[in-house]
């Protein structure tokens, strides 16, 4: 028993959403694209799951964050799927892949082919006992991957209010959590080995203004320690956590966010796997012509670091699954995927973002004490990273194109002076499609300096930005 489609779509997470909005755009007809996802409902934005879904007052819930609201896109519901003749089949596991047969056999027993697959497939969450540590079968330790941990995480965030949340993991699942966590009213102290939160991408100054914002709303921070085991009460529920530096502490919730494992097994042996992922060309298209991968599972060349990277936030997923599916229709029309690197988080009633790479020397910039500051990342010359809270919708995309630009520097102190004045000065001047050569180092992007006519008169047009600066600092705040 078995099913044929032109194009199958392995996976129902974001990427997957975005793919099939990008088919029904480019011709696909009804009964040719097929979604094979575990989950048991239609795609949707993960990002909802660690920010509305766990508000107190009206919580975001399923159909309204759907793909593609996320980049203000159709809703794509279960009726939208059916409209357009793409085959949903959800709650189904693949159990394993043939790419040389173009042939997938599912858990059930069922054979579903393909002429073309894109492998969707994401990441799963780290579990604890792949570090030694026991205990996340209890049901007051929760994950946050999917809607069924979402759920999970409410049930006993409801059963436990006001009482001691532990979240473990200084990154995106364990700041946003911990954020929505104290916003329910419950105690939150945040535990991660390293000396400051979001550490791969944050400064420590930086970092130091979002703990202090953090512990102003009553979340604690232990840091430079790690959990090692839980203690147990007669039902099997977790009542304390024990640290590595000897301190205990009382939990009613636990919540881990310790990162993420691509989804890569059904296909070792088969493809070339690279960084912890599926390698791929600008195309987005695998060693295997026939398939292509998006998203977390996918390893691409990043023109901006002038080498391959996996990387992993809803943006990229987004827009390489855009880019796959041009590639896979119109490949006379499509060229390589040229993406810029984009992060982004809000919590409380803070909104940051950040473009590019940060390697190289952070250079600080804005007003602490008015919430709208940044840092720019300066490697062998040229501003390669841009990281910017509080800004504008303007702002942030002057930081963003001016990243895309990466303009040579060569007075860092002034460049600080200028701060939010150097984007956008950079952006709005007209630039030429001039080719950069881009080299390599072990310690990341290498830029060899491009002789652009226009750079003959960068200091000038910084100089004449000193002006703008003071305007800048007494500006009225705006907030996008």
């Amino acid at each position: 028993m078995g099913r044929a489609f032109v194009y199958v779509i392995l996976g129902g997470g974001v990427a997957a959403g975005y793919a099939a909005l990008e088919f029904t755009r480019k011709g696909v007809s009804p009964g040719e694209l097929c979604i094979i996802s575990e989950e048991p409902v239609a795609p949707y934005e993960r990002p909802a799951l660690s920010k509305g879904f766990l508000l107190p007052e009206s919580p975001a819930r399923l159909p309204s964050f759907h793909t593609c609201v996320g980049a203000n896109e159709e809703r794509l519901t279960p009726k939208w799927y059916k409209e357009h003749g793409i085959e949903l089949v959800l709650g189904t596991r693949v159990k394993s892949v043939d790419v040389r047969r173009k042939k997938l056999l599912t858990a059930t027993g069922e054979t579903i082919s393909y002429k073309i697959l894109l492998i969707a497939t994401g990441a799963r969450a780290l579990k604890l006992e792949e570090f030694g540590v026991d205990g996340s079968e209890a049901e007051n330790v929760c994950y946050l991957r999917d809607l069924a941990d979402a759920n999970g995480l409410v049930n006993v965030m409801q059963s436990c209010s006001s009482g001691n949340a532990v979240v473990i993991g200084g990154g995106y699942i364990g700041m946003e959590c911990a954020a929505s966590l104290a916003i329910n009213k419950i105690n939150v102290t945040l535990v991660f080995p390293e000396v400051h939160c979001m550490a791969r991408l944050f400064t420590p100054k930086i970092a130091n203004y979002y703990e202090e914002y953090y512990q102003a709303k009553g979340v604690k921070f232990v840091k430079g320690t790690v959990l090692t085991s839980f203690e147990f009460d007669s039902s099997g529920k977790v009542m304390a956590v024990n640290l590595r530096d000897g301190s205990q502490l009382p939990a009613d919730l636990v919540v881990v966010g310790i990162g993420i494992r691509p989804n890569t097994s059904l296909f070792e042996g088969q493809l070339t796997l690279e960084k912890g992922g599926i390698k791929v060309n600008g195309k987005m298209q695998t060693s295997n012509d026939s398939v292509y991968a998006v998203g977390d599972v996918a390893a691409f060349p990043v023109k901006l670091f002038g080498e391959t990277r996996r990387l992993e936030h809803v943006d990229s997923a987004r827009k390489s699954a855009k880019h796959a599916v041009a590639a896979i229709m119109e490949p006379k029309k499509s060229g390589e995927f040229d993406y810029l690197p984009f992060f982004y988080s809000r919590v409380f009633g803070l909104s940051w973002q950040f473009y590019g790479d940060n390697v190289g020397e952070a250079v600080h910039f804005g007003d602490y004490l008015s919430g709208t500051f940044g840092a720019y990342w300066i490697s062998k010359g040229h501003l390669v990273g841009s990281f910017l809270e509080g800004g504008t919708k303007e702002e942030y995309e002057a930081i963003a194109k001016a990243t895309s630009l990466k303009p040579p520097v060569e007075d860092l102190a002034e460049l600080g002076q200028l701060g939010l004045n150097f984007a956008l000065t950079i952006s709005k001047k007209p630039q030429p499609a001039l080719p950069i050569e881009v080299s390599h180092s072990t310690s990341g992007l290498v830029l060899e300096k491009p002789m652009y006519a226009w750079y003959a008169a960068a200091g000038v047009v910084l100089a004449a930005s000193i002006a703008g600066f003071a305007y800048w600092y007494g500006r009225r705040r705006r907030r996008w």
